[in-house]
């Protein structure tokens, strides 16, 4: 009775950790794929080691950076390393999120006949314009077992009819925050060494409908160039790339009260958002980590839609855009604001994993 477990970006590890850990604690047998695209590969088996997960049964690299060259490419490496281990009698591929990995992990189960689980199943958008909006519903349209976060996520997998079981779970990320937060602690003196400011607002900004935009990028210049706080900018290669290519780096170097840091480890990046007054992002998973109560902080989502509505909801979080006049005006709301943010994460109890294991039992012993 053999679980698949396939994981490859930094996020995927991250929210998959709390599974992979309730499989090894109930001595439960499970095959776990690495993959990951060729130039942040040796990172993340590095990323692994720091989580304390067993080293996989089998890796590779996606050399292709075309998505759908890259899609084709995981089909055909994934097929051959379950293949690997047919004799272990793979029933169950779990995977999470909406990557173009994911996507292909999940069609690659279907052809190989197994089931499918997809955790943190149910997100939506409704923006057309971001590739992970396609995949998300093509995984959640395939599942078996689909492990809802939330009600509102329950809520749209039942309109959408989608025939496999919803389960409504929480999410993995508050179960990772949990297990992970004496590591922050541990590393938390040694990045506030680092950080020039007493006070700062932790931006990160990646999507490629943004970075892409020259006239987006344009605007987020602006935003960083007027706001009233110093900013802390862990760059995303991407988005440094972009900066270059369209003329603006110099200007974001020049900006006296912004401090541009390398890519963050996670411990190390829990740490910043941690101490900071409040994050501006266009990530996904970091208005998940904002609400948990370790570090409960305020979210500007420099997006025009966001797939976590329950952080807009309970007050966490504000969907801005990156209209200059609009963000900064949002930003110094929240700054003349005492704010109270709820006690506790809209995204669960942090006992995901364990209802995830619970449920991929139940339905393989059946």
């Amino acid at each position: 009775m053999s679980v698949v477990v396939v994981v490859g970006t930094r996020p995927e590890i991250i929210k998959m950790a709390p599974v992979v850990k309730e499989l090894e604690k109930r001595g439960l047998d499970f095959l776990f794929i690495h993959t990951g695209q060729h130039y942040d590969y040796e990172m993340s088996r590095v990323f692994l080691e720091e989580l304390g997960l067993p080293k996989p049964d089998e890796s590779f690299e996606l050399e292709n950076g075309n998505p759908a060259a890259q899609t084709g490419e995981m089909m055909i490496k994934l097929e051959k390393a379950v293949g690997k281990h047919w004799s272990r009698k793979p029933r169950m591929m779990l995977i999470q999120g909406d990557t173009n990995t994911m996507l292909a992990a999940g069609l690659t189960a279907l052809k190989l006949g197994l089931r499918i689980g997809h955790v943190e199943a149910g997100l939506r958008s409704y923006d057309w314009r971001m590739p992970e909006e396609h995949n998300r519903r093509m995984i959640d349209h395939v599942s078996h077992q689909l492990f809802a976060p939330t009600e509102i996520a329950k809520k749209n997998l039942q309109e959408e009819h989608v025939w496999g079981e919803v389960f409504v779970t929480g999410n993995t990320v508050i179960d990772a925050v949990n297990t992970y937060f004496d590591k922050v602690r541990e590393v938390e003196d040694k990045v506030l060494k680092i950080v020039k400011f007493n006070e700062y607002v932790l931006v990160t900004f990646h999507r490629a409908e943004n970075v892409d935009n020259p006239h987006v990028l344009r605007d987020f210049t602006r935003i960083l160039r007027k706001s009233p706080l110093p900013i802390v900018f862990p760059i995303h290669p991407r988005t440094r790339r972009r900066l270059q290519e369209y003329g603006l780096w110099r200007e974001i170097e020049e900006i006296q009260h912004l401090q541009l840091l390398p890519p963050q480890g996670y411990f190390e990046f829990l740490a910043l958002m941690k101490n900071s007054r409040l994050i501006m992002t266009d990530s996904g998973g970091l208005q998940e980590e904002a609400t948990h109560p370790k570090i409960k902080k305020p979210v500007l989502v420099l997006r025009t839609s966001t797939e976590r509505p329950e952080a807009v909801i309970h007050g966490f979080a504000k969907v801005v855009g990156v209209n200059p006049v609009v963000v900064l005006a949002e930003l110094d709301k929240i700054l003349s604001e005492e704010l109270k943010l709820p006690d506790q994460s809209p995204f669960g109890d942090g006992k995901a994993g364990v209802r995830i294991v619970n449920t991929v039992l139940s339905r393989l012993e059946a």
